[in-house]
């Protein structure tokens, strides 16, 4: 449609009227906000590496930073994780994460929620957590940000390795287009050494295969992990 300056935007569905509210993957539940919400109000993209964590939760404490909507957190509540903490610098999004816990796990007492800015929290917090995950929103969009990005990978990851208990295990991503597999790695890999800590990959991880690459765009791999072991 040819722009009009007088045309106003507005969410709404082209067909029917109001869907239901809540969307079901692998036997959870999860309010979401399909209008406002941000992508489809979901990240489908990480259901398989959310399976994954759940196998890795039981009887760990467990820290899910940049939570939106707190979709690791009930995978590692029903993975049998001890304690499970979400926090995200939205309210909004900690408003839906509690209602989330209620929808699934309702009066369970493992789950705290905290709208807080992630670095933050991450510096004030004690050596508590022996399961970490980190997966924030996208630090780099264009490529002339790409060194800051990098710059705040090694940082998130580097205060990661420095609090997480021994023999604990870190979930960290990028979905950063910009952002190479190698340059990941290797800005994690940088945050591992300062620490001094010895780290050992368990998991390589991506996008699951409806999300697939266009061998021309290899941009396409935007999403990017690594599930580590930390002695």
């Amino acid at each position: 449609m040819p722009f009009k300056a007088d045309l106003g935007s507005e969410d709404g569905y082209l067909l029917g009227g109001d869907v239901e509210d809540i969307a079901i993957e692998n036997g959870l539940k999860f309010y979401v906000d399909w209008q406002k919400g941000q992508k489809t109000g979901f990240f489908v993209d990480q259901r398989e590496n959310r399976s994954l964590l759940e196998r890795y939760s039981k009887g760990r404490s467990v820290l899910n930073m940049f939570c939106y909507t707190g979709g690791f957190s009930f995978y590692a509540m029903r993975g049998g994780a001890k304690l499970v903490h979400s926090v995200d610098s939205s309210a909004k999004a900690i408003s839906l994460t509690k209602k989330n816990v209620e929808l699934n796990f309702p009066g369970d007492s493992r789950h705290e929620a905290y709208a807080e800015d992630a670095f933050k929290y991450l510096e004030k917090m004690g050596s508590n957590y022996d399961l970490i995950i980190l997966d924030p929103p996208a630090f780099a969009k264009h490529k002339n940000v790409l060194r800051n990005a990098l710059q705040g990978y090694r940082k998130l990851n580097a205060i990661a390795f420095e609090k997480i208990k021994p023999g604990g295990i870190i979930f960290t991503f990028s979905c950063s287009q910009v952002v190479s597999k190698e340059n990941f790695r290797l800005a994690v890999f940088s945050a591992a050494a300062q620490s001094g800590r010895s780290v050992r990959i368990l998991h390589q991880l991506t996008q699951p295969a409806d999300h697939p690459v266009n061998i021309y765009h290899p941009e396409g791999e935007y999403l990017k992990g690594l599930v580590l072991y930390v002695e």
